[in-house]
């Protein structure tokens, strides 16, 4: 049974993975998809707040991922795993009230959803180890 919660992170990523590939996606398409998609306000909310957010702290992001990263840099890798590990950077180093499982348990998830058969794997390894500078044991 997918969750609010899950539905909403589907919404955001898809959401990023379209802002990736057409950058000038208004605020009314955002708010449009996410209306369209989501029906009750608390998922949009979260939902608006993971696309935004990440967005807006996409250069930190990057950053924080360059260096979780051997030997790929992120204009290389598939979109879905670019957007999505923006996605799970971006919840485990600002939103602390998600226990970090759940993060990459739902990260996971996502990546099997839309990603390639490597996918999962992929943005475990490197998720793991943004948790370990971002939320160390």
């Amino acid at each position: 049974m997918i969750t609010k919660r899950t539905k909403a992170r589907e919404v955001a990523l898809q959401l990023l993975y379209r802002s990736d590939l057409n950058p000038k996606l208004s605020e009314k398409q955002v708010r449009e998809f996410i209306d369209a998609r989501l029906l009750d306000l608390k998922s949009r909310e979260f939902a608006k707040l993971l696309f935004t957010s990440t967005k807006e702290l996409q250069p930190q992001l990057d950053e924080t991922l360059a260096k979780s990263t051997d030997n790929w840099k992120l204009p290389r890798m598939a979109a879905v795993d670019r957007n999505l590990l923006r996605l799970g950077a971006y919840e485990l180093a600002h939103q602390k009230e998600t226990p970090v499982e759940v993060i990459l348990n739902e990260s996971i998830e996502l990546a099997r959803r839309f990603g390639t058969s490597d996918s999962p794997a992929f943005i475990n390894g490197i998720l793991d180890k943004v948790r370990q500078t971002e939320r160390p044991s």
